[in-house]
């Protein structure tokens, strides 16, 4: 393509690129970019995301430069514009060009008794899709705000009789056949959690890419991966896809809470329901904490718009600690600094304080 040419080019992105919102990561803002075909995604500037949300066939350089030069104060060249140009066509994201190979799949480690993960359906998104349209009537706001409600209602009363209900799970351990009826269904909920996350996704346009039994022996689990809500606008679609497995969680507990306040004191059933409450909702809330890999942590990086919060993190106080770091820090917005201090600082004390309770916990139970 000559000079001229590429000047007078209006490029048009292929249908079905994906670009996500604005995603700090360490210095930089940057934005995801995924073909729609290949599934191959790749970060970009916040210059080069201002010129490729444009490119749709009806502008060429002459057309953006004067916007491009208004928002970043510099003027487009044509360098800079035939160096896009040739990145996307040969990423095969303008109409015309030609489809790349398609990426190689992340190496997987070899199954073994030990660990392992396998799919178990052919075509996630269309089993999740087909579960939507089940219980889609049962996700329109009038049903879920009253649900939401109840379980923060249910949560506030359990923390107002935790006593007895530490004491009523100190019971259930040595009752062996009903423990192990609540653990059964604890790891049913676990299942149905994954399940809501593909759910959630299918609801606000997210694709669902595996279904499949993780195991690390001898537990076994479900897990089910979205694999480009990031790219959802709204951040409420993506607060509401990461935490959906806790919410049914804490669901799915409400009946047995009900249960559990409306029985006598001396009922024998209190305390195996005592222990499902109990354990139930720390597997609920445990993963909302914002470390990884849980869901907490996914919606404190939607909710701030961040990516790769804790490695980005660890870097920056890395580069705090080094003596040579001053010109890298220098780089970081104040909103960088902030974020990145002040995720340091909560989350060494979110481990102390879990290793505090768990301590306090597991004592109360054998004591």
């Amino acid at each position: 393509m000559t000079a001229t040419s590429a000047r007078a080019y209006r490029p048009a992105l292929r249908p079905g690129v994906l670009l996500s919102p604005p995603l700090l990561r360490g210095p930089r803002t940057v934005h995801l970019v995924k073909h729609p075909s290949t599934g191959a995604s790749f970060e970009i500037g916040a210059k080069e995301h201002f010129l490729i949300s444009r490119l749709d066939g009806t502008r060429n350089l002459d057309d953006l430069a004067p916007a491009y030069a208004e928002r970043f104060g510099r003027r487009l060249g044509e360098e800079h514009w035939n160096r896009l140009l040739g990145l996307l066509g040969a990423r095969g994201l303008l109409v015309g060009a030609p489809d790349p190979a398609a990426p190689d799949p992340a190496p997987r480690q070899p199954n073994s008794l030990w660990r392992g993960t396998r799919p178990m359906v052919a075509d996630a998104d269309a089993t999740t899709a087909r579960l939507h349209h089940v219980v889609r009537p049962l996700l329109h706001p009038i049903l879920q705000l009253p649900l939401l409600a109840a379980a923060f209602v249910l949560i506030g009363m359990l923390a107002w009789r935790s006593g007895a209900l530490i004491d009523g799970t100190a019971e259930l351990v040595r009752q062996p056949f009903a423990l192990a009826g609540v653990a059964l269904f604890l790891w049913a909920s676990i299942t149905l959690h994954e399940l809501a996350h593909g759910v959630a996704a299918q609801h606000y346009g997210g694709h669902v890419a595996e279904i499949g039994l993780r195991w690390r022996f001898p537990a076994a689990l479900l897990y089910c991966t979205v694999d480009n809500y990031l790219f959802l606008s709204g951040r409420r679609a993506k607060l509401v896809i990461a935490g959906a497995g806790a919410y049914l969680n804490m669901v799915l507990l409400l009946p047995f809470g009900l249960w559990w306040f409306l029985l006598p004191a001396a009922a024998p059933e209190r305390s195996p329901l005592a222990g499902l409450l109990v354990l139930g909702t720390i597997q609920a809330l445990s993963n909302l904490v914002p470390l990884p890999p849980l869901d907490g942590y996914r919606m404190l990086g939607h909710a701030l718009g961040t990516a790769h919060l804790a490695p980005e993190t660890r870097k920056y106080l890395a580069l705090r600690r080094s003596t040579g770091g001053a010109e890298a820090l220098a780089g970081y917005s104040p909103r960088a600094r902030r974020i990145y201090t002040a995720y340091a600082i909560g989350s060494t004390v979110l481990v102390l304080l879990a290793a505090a309770a768990t301590v306090t916990f597991l004592l109360h139970l054998l004591g």
